[in-house]
């Protein structure tokens, strides 16, 4: 995120209007909500741990024990025991 001169991207009524509020200070405008994305979405975490899960649940299937899916993937039982149940 940059910032950027509000005198030089604002109509002038709307900046007059802006500083009423604030005046020599820093606003945070937000995106719409529309456009907000999940966590992961941008860095592409999101689809390799899904993916992980996948796995861990395919084995699960495959009478591999919770124990041995917590060493393989580094992750506690009880992590494994949420992603193996979760529907």
């Amino acid at each position: 995120m940059s910032y950027l001169r509000a005198d030089l991207i604002f109509p002038d009524e709307l900046l007059a209007e802006i500083q009423k509020y604030v005046q020599d200070g820093l606003v945070y405008i937000p995106k719409p909500k529309k456009l907000h994305k999940k966590w992961g979405e941008n860095s592409g975490c999101r689809e390799v741990i899904e993916q992980r899960n996948l796995q861990i649940k395919m084995k699960f299937q495959n009478r591999h024990c919770m124990e041995e899916l917590a060493d393989e993937y580094g992750l506690s039982v009880d992590t494994v025991k949420r992603i193996v149940y979760k529907k």
